[in-house]
């Protein structure tokens, strides 16, 4: 089984996105809301590839956002 981890917010329509498509696999992730943790952005360069969110990060090997997760599995 996968490692998934989602560094989101609330507002994300990209966030959603992704948990659908790991919903829809039947993959398990694990959310981590940066706004219910006070980060500022500029945290998700410590575990991801950019400032934006989501932030996918896949067996500790960050992926990038939404777009790069459809990329990497279709």
């Amino acid at each position: 089984m996968k490692k998934i981890l989602i560094y989101s917010t609330n507002w994300c329509r990209y966030c959603d996105l992704a948990k659908m498509f790991f919903d829809k696999k039947g993959w398990n992730y694990k959310e981590i809301n940066i706004e219910e943790l006070g980060w500022d952005r500029s945290k998700l360069l410590e575990v991801g590839k950019a400032t934006t969110v989501p932030q996918i990060v896949i067996d500790d090997e960050p992926i990038g956002g939404y777009d790069d997760l459809i990329k990497l599995y279709s």
